[in-house]
């Protein structure tokens, strides 16, 4: 087993994954919005793009925009060949146990919505004790989840789920202008959404190193990530 994990974490990429240049690593960690509006194509050229980078695991969760995933489920998934997707579903990767769920508290009519409250609290009680990298949409409150209005969109169930399990990492996307690294006593929070507000591809990938032995998260700097 080796003694540490690199996770390479992007998310909000829609539909401009080939803008990006994404460093190596052990993991690739997606977390959501593939695509602009959930276009079985989108999927097949995703899948595409994911065939082509070395990482050995890839792991894949959707977004609000990836309708797909919820209309036609069986479809989507069976066009994701060179990733695992994790829907409400874990992988364990050198011991190191992921959870990867897409839900997110309502958002005008996008997919994977879900109202706040026991709705989706009962989704977040389905992650287990034990996780060690949690990944999820939509963030939870008060970490990368203040919006261009001042609100903070992140979900308080979530949250209160994190702080009881305390997961050494949470990787989300969502709300695109959250970018960043946050931290509690427990957990590594990262909004690793690549696109801006303005939907511009261009925030680097978020590289982590898992220490495996520690069971400690750390981020690792990456300026030169991202095609100009």
């Amino acid at each position: 087993m080796a003694g540490t994990l690199r996770i390479v974490a992007i998310s909000d990429t829609h539909n401009l994954h080939r803008k990006i240049r994404i460093p190596d690593g052990d993991v690739l960690v997606h977390a959501g919005d593939i695509s602009m509006e959930g276009d079985l194509r989108d999927v097949e050229a995703f899948d595409a793009f994911l065939g082509t980078l070395p990482h050995r695991h890839k792991i894949v969760i959707c977004g609000n925009h990836d309708f797909c995933f919820e209309r036609e489920p069986l479809a989507a998934r069976s066009r994701i060949r060179h990733a695992t997707y994790l829907e409400d579903a874990g992988l364990v990767v050198e011991g190191v146990k992921f959870w990867g769920s897409p839900w997110q508290p309502w958002f005008f009519d996008w997919a994977f919505n879900l109202q706040r409250g026991p709705e989706i609290a009962e989704k977040w009680a389905l992650i287990p004790d034990d996780t060690d990298v949690l990944i999820t949409h939509g963030p939870p409150r008060g970490h990368g989840d203040r919006t261009t209005h001042g609100d903070d969109a992140g979900c308080d169930d979530l949250l209160r789920r994190i702080e009881e399990i305390r997961p050494k990492a949470h990787i989300f996307g969502h709300i695109h202008e959250g970018y960043g690294v946050t931290r509690n006593q427990h957990t590594l929070f990262v909004n690793a959404s690549t696109c801006t507000v303005n939907y511009r591809a261009s925030n680097p990938p978020v590289v982590l190193e898992y220490s495996i032995a520690d069971g400690v998260a750390s981020v690792v700097e990456n300026p030169e990530s991202v095609v100009p």
